[in-house]
């Protein structure tokens, strides 16, 4: 039975049952190679399958997956199952088919799903390593291609390709490490050479770090320990559901000036990236959504179980971590504003990442995490390594008045974001 005639199949039988069928399903192939004691190790080709079924009845809303496209009834019968359980919400119904605009840019034609060209990028990330005096401990180069679909029984039927090419390298230096990572739709937007110099470099330049003392500094969060604080923090804040259920510091500050007048935060899924959609992961049509601008908080983000159940409209910021039940959040999210200057030309230190960010607050935005690989900055350089020590402090305290942003613009995951330069935060040394 091909894709189409089993996706009309579920929605018939299910529609005798229930008043609605949802359906989204992915398909995929997968490459990948592993470093194993500084060599190239291991490597895997993998498919993936998976369904996920809602149906609405009486607003009750019923859920299943399955990973076995024969088990599809099985499936339909326990989303039909665990609705007769649900407690009944408003619901006004899946969306409709609609003119979707603009091109999604999340994947590459050119993109080969082939051992042989992952098990190339990780040559060429111990290349780079190999430009320092470490010990590679751990690395991957991961290419994979996926069909996603949804549909539904008013008449929607909706398609997309998304590619990834990912690769990550961990090096050490007696007891100093440091690690790298990039991962876009578009393999010729990474570097394996330069992720793995770079993972090297970190190893090799943290060696011999010195203490610091507890006290207040400048600092100068990189790309990669802002989006793991602010990922932490920011994101939960600004759904819909958190704030409509008490669990957000921004929910009663629409209209109130929250960030620095040089912050705007947005989500944009027509850029290029890895959430890149023309239609988020339940068929509603995404747009641009602005949620801060120039430091003034303007909206927040919805999904439709959400939306109907408080009188609010869907913003097209459904996704679906996995494949699974739809949640709110964000597609290419941007936190962004004027650059002036080079945030690191006076002195600062300088933190590449963070450990802990997951045991941050999100409805207070309190946070304590550990620094990995901080320097000293000065005149724009990296100049003496500092031994590890702990960050701690107030997202959104921090932000209200930033010390400015870099020119350094970097993807992490779906987060686009500079360096960050803050004045008087908390240090505390070890």
């Amino acid at each position: 039975m091909n894709r189409e005639d089993l996706i009309d199949r579920v929605l018939r039988e299910g529609e005798r049952q229930a008043d609605e069928v949802e359906i989204f399903y992915v398909r995929g192939q997968g490459v990948s190679a592993r470093i194993k004691k500084g060599v190239l190790g291991t490597a895997e080709e993998s498919e993936t399958w998976n369904m996920a079924i809602r149906t609405v009845r009486d607003g009750r809303i019923g859920f299943s997956s399955t990973g076995d496209p024969d088990r599809w009834r099985e499936c339909l019968d326990a989303a039909l199952a665990s609705g007769t359980i649900a407690a009944p919400q408003q619901w006004g119904g899946f969306p409709k088919s609609a003119a979707i605009e603009g091109t999604a840019y999340s994947a590459d034609p050119n993109l080969i799903v082939e051992i042989e060209d992952a098990a190339g990028m990780v040559r060429d990330l111990l290349e780079g390593a190999a430009e320092h005096p470490v010990e590679v401990i751990g690395g991957a180069a991961d290419l994979a291609r996926s069909y996603l679909g949804i549909a539904n029984t008013g008449g929607l039927f909706y398609g997309m390709e998304r590619t990834v090419a990912a690769v990550s390298l961990e090096a050490i230096r007696e007891q100093s490490t440091g690690y790298e990572f990039d991962a876009s739709p578009f393999p010729a937007d990474i570097s394996a050479r330069a992720t793995g110099e770079m993972a090297a470099s970190l190893a090799a330049r943290s060696h011999g770090g010195r203490d610091i003392e507890t006290g207040r500094y400048d600092i100068v969060l990189s790309p990669i320990a802002a989006a793991s604080i602010l990922g932490q923090i920011l994101l939960p804040a600004l759904s819909g559901r958190n704030v409509k259920a008490g669990r957000s510091f921004l929910a009663d500050k629409i209209g109130e000036q929250i960030f620095d007048e040089r912050l705007s935060v947005y989500d944009d899924p027509s850029a290029p990236g890895l959430g890149s959609a023309t239609w988020d992961a339940e068929g509603v049509p995404t747009n641009r959504l602005i949620f801060v601008q120039q430091g003034v908080l303007d909206r927040f983000a919805y999904d439709l179980k959400t939306g109907y159940r408080y009188g609010e409209r869907s913003t097209g910021s459904a996704v679906r971590p996995g494949g699974g039940e739809p949640g709110i959040g964000v597609h290419n999210l941007f936190i962004d504003g004027p650059r002036a200057g080079d945030v690191g030309e006076e002195r600062a230190v300088w933190i590449h990442d963070v450990v802990g960010a997951h045991t941050a607050n999100p409805f207070s935005g309190d946070f304590s995490v550990e620094i990995s690989n901080p320097f000293w900055m000065e005149g724009g350089e990296q100049t003496e390594p500092i031994r590890t020590a702990m960050f701690a402090g107030n997202a959104f305290e921090m932000l209200r008045d930033i010390g400015g942003l870099g020119k350094d613009d970097r993807r992490v995951g779906r987060l686009t974001l500079p360096s960050i330069r803050l004045c008087d935060q908390q240090i505390i040394g070890t």
